[in-house]
């Protein structure tokens, strides 16, 4: 199937020469060479706003000695190189303490204080008319206070945790309302978010809601059975797919209980799970001890242009967090033509819109199994959910980020 989306809008940017914008984006979400598929959504925006803007990257990640072995994540962060070469960008990775006892309070100073060096080299070699930064704290905080020293505009995406958890710590709420009054253009991945920003204090006049978007070039119908057969999953059995990291929030521990139920009433699915993270042995253990060897599979990372096969193998798209911003991962099932059984929390409500998409559950075991139940017994109009999400194409979001990136230079030379 052809990709035929068109754009939302017209661009209406305007600046003040011909030349192109540059920019410098400011995130510890860019994916590395370590960690490849962390904040895969923001290299993808950064792909597609190439056809306006120019771009480069500094990623901090926190500083710890290699020679000490704590735990993986830890390890993973001392392995990032310096600098290196990712997804067609140059990426620079400063380092910044952490300081454990202190708690995140600190981070947004430590990580102001390890990276500005860099940042200034940056600048040194190629001037930048616009900082743009992912994830309101830490990250937002870092940028507001370069973007300050160094009188650049500044524009901040929220993401989810950064204002549905964080800003519940009482030391870390201010910090957070400060980043929001300094930016000078503000984005939201969905209105969910914007709500809360809101009620945060933020002003209505530069906060713009722009969800994430999906590539339907790489996100698109594909036949099921052959795609079962390239992966060697079973032809007569419903199977469900999860993506996401191994952690609480994301609930796969309910969704495995789901399929329990699910064995007990008859049915005899199968769950897999893409993704790595820090219960994947609990996950294990539940698996064994409720004896679904045979009904769930923990298959670890798959890379990005892979996934695309694994959703098409699937008959349903589960997702069981407990909290979200604009989960790309809805996006990219649907794409695929995949319905969604999903928790009704952040910005999923907004992108799984009516019943022809999927079915929103409460977060618990009964929930998913009720609606997986009902989703195996019914016929999907795959092509029409695959059009649905097309209108999230890209190509769309990177025109809507550039009115905002427009704006926001606009509101700085005026405040000037």
């Amino acid at each position: 199937m052809a990709y035929s989306g068109t754009l939302v809008s017209e661009p209406n940017f305007e600046f003040q020469d011909a030349r192109r914008l540059r920019v410098l984006v400011y995130t510890t979400l860019f994916p590395n060479s370590i960690n490849p598929l962390a904040g895969h959504f923001v290299l993808e925006r950064m792909r597609y706003l190439l056809r306006f803007v120019d771009i480069s990257v500094v990623a901090p990640v926190p500083y710890f000695p290699a020679w000490i072995r704590f735990n993986h994540r830890w390890l993973d962060w001392a392995r990032v190189p310096r600098a290196e070469h990712f997804g067609g960008f140059y990426a620079r990775h400063p380092r910044y303490f952490v300081f454990p006892k202190l708690g995140m309070a600190t981070h947004g100073i430590s990580m102001f204080a390890g990276s500005f060096r860099q940042v200034c080299g940056r600048l040194n070699e190629d001037e930048y008319d616009l900082i743009d930064a992912h994830y309101v704290y830490p990250d937002g905080f870092a940028a507001a206070m370069i973007a300050g020293v160094l009188k650049k505009p500044l524009v901040v995406s929220a993401r989810g945790s950064d204002i549905n958890l964080f800003p519940q710590f009482r030391v870390i709420r201010p910090l957070i309302r400060q980043v929001l009054r300094r930016a000078n253009g503000l984005i939201a991945v969905s209105h969910a978010l914007k709500e809360v920003m809101m009620r945060l204090g933020c002003r209505s006049d530069n906060l713009a809601v722009i969800g994430n978007g999906v590539d339907p070039r790489k996100f698109m119908p594909q036949q099921s059975l052959r795609m079962r057969q390239d992966l060697g999953l079973a032809n007569d059995r419903p199977i469900v797919i999860a993506v996401g990291r191994l952690d609480e929030n994301k609930g796969f521990h309910i969704l495995i209980e789901a399929v329990a139920r699910l064995r007990s009433a008859g049915l005899n699915p199968i769950l897999v799970i893409v993704g790595e993270g820090p219960r994947r042995s609990r996950l294990q253990n539940q698996i064994r001890d409720s004896g679904l060897n045979e009904n769930v599979r923990l298959i670890g990372t798959v890379p990005h242009d892979e996934l695309s096969s694994w959703y098409n193998a699937a008959d349903v798209f589960c997702l069981a967090s407990s909290l979200e911003g604009c989960p790309n991962v809805v996006l990219e099932a649907m794409a695929c033509g995949r319905p969604v059984v999903a928790t009704r929390v952040g910005g999923i409500p907004e992108l799984v819109v009516s019943s022809a998409l999927g079915t929103l559950v409460e977060r618990n075991p009964e929930a998913f199994e009720a609606a997986l139940h009902a989703a195996f017994c019914r016929q999907w109009d795959h092509d029409a959910i695959a059009a649905h999400a097309r209108s999230h194409a890209w190509d769309n979001v990177s025109v809507q980020i550039m009115n905002v990136y427009s704006k926001a230079i606009a509101q700085f030379h005026a405040r000037a």
